[in-house]
């Protein structure tokens, strides 16, 4: 279980679009072995660089119309956003210096 925090579809405006500061958001699925691995990355990141980036998760499952919207076809798929905006999208899992060297823009 992930110590990430999981947004819906219908906390998704409010968790992420109106959201303070730097928001990635992970889509998942449980059946997505790539997402297993790239979770605790993600959750180190969090732990790390807390005052940079905030991090939640999505199951693109159960949330069809944010995972629609956001064209998360592929998972694991991250998407940065800043003003309600993605500022950046990374596909795929990826070893810790591989993801925050995607990242350094939005972490100090």
């Amino acid at each position: 279980m992930s110590t990430l925090p999981s947004v819906t579809d219908a906390s998704f405006a409010s968790d992420v679009l109106d959201a303070e500061g730097t928001t990635l958001v992970e889509f998942w699925a449980p059946w997505c072995g790539p997402c297993r691995a790239v979770t605790p990355i993600l959750e180190r990141i969090a732990d790390e660089h807390r005052d940079d980036i905030r991090i939640v998760r999505i199951n693109a499952d159960e949330n069809p119309r944010s995972s629609a919207a956001y064209h998360a076809l592929s998972l694991p798929m991250m998407k940065v956003f800043r003003g309600g905006e993605v500022v950046k999208t990374i596909v795929g899992a990826k070893p810790k210096p591989a993801m925050e060297f995607e990242l350094a823009p939005y972490l100090s």
